[in-house]
């Protein structure tokens, strides 16, 4: 009986050991795969502002994208990338809303929602050069081959649309059901429930939402290449090509002009700052609005 009992305890002991061995081997691969994707990312980043700290200045923002071997600046790209994102956010973003909350309140568990929600993760994992040529074919060349930034905001808010369109869903089903059943006992109408309750209740995961949406199509190029093309000259009419900063980065970084090459490296920078804020602010939103219903 006791060579049976010690028996059992080795085998116990072995296979903790055994256990303890896998886990201290799989948290060792975790934190080197952890080090290794941060030392990447600072190497990247220091390499960024290395190369791009010396290209902004004043001129930047107050010039126009210039010729080969001259000075200027990126002020029609930035105003560009600034209206076309901008106008994609206004095209996206209702409609993201609309349909989360049709996903959400109405829809739920029907067949037609299940489909929606499928169409929108394939339009959510599309490549967003598939999206850019969908509108270079519906818009671009139903209008003789007409390039404009009205064509590039279309395109960016097919990118906008189902990242809201999740965002708004979620947050929605997030909102307890004893908020909707107290008003609606209250006699009042269901889509006043779903504008001044539900909306106030989730508007800070909507507004992250749309936010992550402005951070992901504000450094998009392939969609705009096919759509907007691209302008060396300041141009406020959305009916005509336009300059956009992930642009101008493509067609200057592998420019050989120096200036081109500094200045693709400086949009490169402002760029990422951006989408370093945006994202900053959206995650200041989320923690905000947990903290609050905490």
């Amino acid at each position: 009986m006791s060579a049976a009992a010690d028996r059992a305890a080795d085998a116990g002991r072995r296979l903790y050991l055994r256990r303890r061995a896998t886990n201290a081997l799989a948290l060792a691969a975790s934190c080197v795969a952890a080090l290794l994707g941060l030392a990447f990312l600072a190497w990247i980043l220091w390499t960024l502002v290395s190369k791009g700290i010396s290209g902004i200045d004043w001129a930047l923002f107050t010039r126009d994208t210039p010729p080969p071997m001259a000075e200027g600046g990126l002020r029609n790209a930035l105003f560009g990338s600034a209206v076309m994102c901008g106008l994609a956010v206004l095209i996206g973003a209702p409609l993201g809303i609309a349909a989360g909350t049709w996903l959400a309140e109405y829809g739920n568990a029907s067949r037609a929602a299940t489909v929606v929600r499928f169409v929108n993760d394939i339009l959510l994992s599309a490549p967003s050069i598939v999206l850019g040529l969908f509108v270079y074919t519906l818009l671009v060349m139903h209008s003789g081959g007409n390039f404009s930034a009205l064509a590039g905001a279309v395109a960016l808010a097919f990118i906008v649309l189902p990242v809201v369109l999740r965002t708004t869903d979620e947050m929605l089903r997030l909102v307890p059901a004893r908020m909707r059943e107290a008003a609606l006992s209250l006699g009042v109408p269901q889509w006043k429930v779903i504008v001044q309750v539900l909306y106030r209740s989730a508007s800070a995961g909507i507004v992250t939402g749309i936010l992550l949406a402005l951070a992901r199509i504000s450094g998009e190029t392939a969609p705009l290449l096919f759509t907007a093309f691209g302008n060396l000259y300041w141009n406020s009419d959305v009916t005509r090509p336009m300059a956009s900063v992930p642009v101008v980065m493509y067609q200057f970084a592998g420019s050989p002009y120096e200036n081109w090459q500094q200045l693709a490296w400086a949009g490169a920078l402002v760029l990422t700052a951006f989408v370093l804020l945006t994202s900053l602010g959206a995650r200041a939103l989320l923690l905000r609005n947990r903290v609050s219903h905490d």
